[in-house]
């Protein structure tokens, strides 16, 4: 059985004129190209090349291998355009991974927009913290915001988008006093596994921690009064129920980032 590899490498030489010029073509060294050929006239039980002291020229088996050789080579061609459409054909399963505050709170109409744009593709939003792995294929592309890119894994194809910022959160309608007369403790209501940012903590506070499992019971706890929390602004901006605390700053809360592994990105 001929190896299309082998003739490649023949079309190469024939082409080039010579062992060098195939070896510079084809970005492999001189010995290859000299194994290669000599494997395909060992199976082919023929000489294809007379070499001369101005290169290779074609022996009469040759010129006979060399058109059949190009049919390979258009027949091969054909094939990879055709599966390359259909690779290429906005349709099958896509999985996008990203937290969940991104997925409710800002992606969405994106994420909807995209459904109606393309009906054949079945979306599966993984809406998780954690950092599915694309490696494995568990998804296709991951979004995540991060404040350095360093600490993304090497093999993943990053494509970076915009600079996102948050800031500290209270509800609207916060009562200033209990109906005993003292003020209400101002305290920090804060995700469990995520804690207090530093640029937050100037923030003084007189009550202890709130703490809660998830960004939706965060938020709810801050529409009711219960305190203060750090947010992102596309999710503290958009909700009518909440105010920005006066005197506080917006800090950085982190960059998005689109991610894929390996040949995925081109499809």
């Amino acid at each position: 059985m001929i190896d299309w590899d082998d003739v490649r490498y023949f079309l190469a030489v024939a082409r080039g004129g010579s062992v060098r010029a195939a070896a510079a073509h084809l970005g492999v060294n001189h010995s290859t190209v000299l194994r290669r050929i000599a494997q395909l006239e060992e199976r082919l039980g023929a000489q294809m090349f007379e070499k001369l002291p101005s290169g290779y020229r074609l022996t009469a088996a040759g010129e006979e291998v060399l058109e059949l050789a190009n049919q390979m080579e258009a027949s091969s061609h054909q094939l990879e355009t055709r599966v390359f459409g259909r690779d290429q054909s906005v349709r099958g399963l896509l999985r996008v991974t990203l937290a969940p505050p991104l997925a409710a709170h800002l992606l969405m109409p994106d994420f909807a927009d995209f459904a109606r744009l393309h009906p054949d593709i079945e979306m599966e939003i993984l809406s998780s913290g954690e950092l599915a792995n694309l490696t494995n294929r568990e998804a296709d592309v991951a979004i995540r915001v991060v404040y350095d890119r360093k600490t993304l894994p090497l093999n993943l194809h990053g494509l970076k988008g915009p600079e996102l910022f948050g800031g500290v959160y209270m509800s609207r309608d916060r009562p200033t006093a209990r109906s005993a007369g003292a003020p209400d403790p101002i305290r920090w209501i804060v995700i469990s596994s995520h804690g207090i940012p530093d640029w937050a903590r100037e923030v003084r506070t007189t009550g202890v921690p709130f703490r809660t499992t998830d960004g939706e019971a965060q938020i709810a706890a801050v529409r009711q009064g219960v305190g203060m929390t750090t947010l992102p602004c596309f999710v503290g901006d958009a909700d009518p129920l909440l105010v920005r605390v006066p005197g506080t700053d917006l800090h950085m809360y982190g960059t998005v980032w689109l991610l894929t592994q390996g040949e995925t990105r081109k499809t």
